[in-house]
């Protein structure tokens, strides 16, 4: 493998993403072009596609390196069949990447993915196991309303406060 190269691609990448979520804060996607990113960027057009398709692969790029993230909190968990139920792990890496989560919510990707998964070996008991699907949607859904006016306030109030408002909206069926 070629480290120095891989290094320069990855810090190329980087610079294209930065550049990309920047504009994305004052911009519509389909305002923004891939010779703005690259201008602002200082990197060639070619570099650009040599590592996304178009605009739209960059921020599939962007989204899937925040779902991974996500899914890497918690992969310990999934792996050994237990869930903590421990959003303040995932209210603290919202407020450390808010820019991020901004980004992901401003492309709508909320509306197509629900970052969060559902225990429902706990719903099943809680619910009598009637109505399981239902009661996801709406948890999904509450909670990702919640972590978006979180992030357009500025995540003013602390992850620990967050965490306390989910455990009281689901008083008794958060273990």
């Amino acid at each position: 493998m070629n480290t120095p190269n891989n290094k320069r691609k990855k810090e190329s990448m980087d610079r294209i993403e930065k550049v990309f979520i920047e504009l994305l804060q004052t911009k519509e996607l389909n305002e923004i072009s891939v010779s703005d990113i690259c201008k602002r960027a200082g990197l060639n057009r070619t570099t650009f596609y040599a590592n996304y398709t178009d605009i739209h692969g960059l921020a599939d790029a962007i989204r899937d390196k925040l779902e991974n993230e996500v899914s890497d909190l918690y992969k310990e968990e999934v792996a050994q069949g237990f869930n903590s139920n421990d959003y303040l792990r995932l209210f603290r890496h919202i407020k450390d990447n808010q820019i991020f989560y901004k980004t992901y919510f401003k492309l709508g990707y909320d509306n197509n993915y629900k970052i969060f998964h559902y225990d429902t070996t706990l719903a099943r008991r809680h619910f009598q196991n009637r109505f399981i699907e239902y009661h996801m949607e709406f948890f999904k859904a509450g909670i990702t309303q919640i972590i978006k006016i979180w992030v357009k306030g500025g995540c003013e109030e602390s992850p620990e406060d967050m965490f306390e408002i989910i455990k009281s909206e689901y008083s008794g069926r958060m273990e």
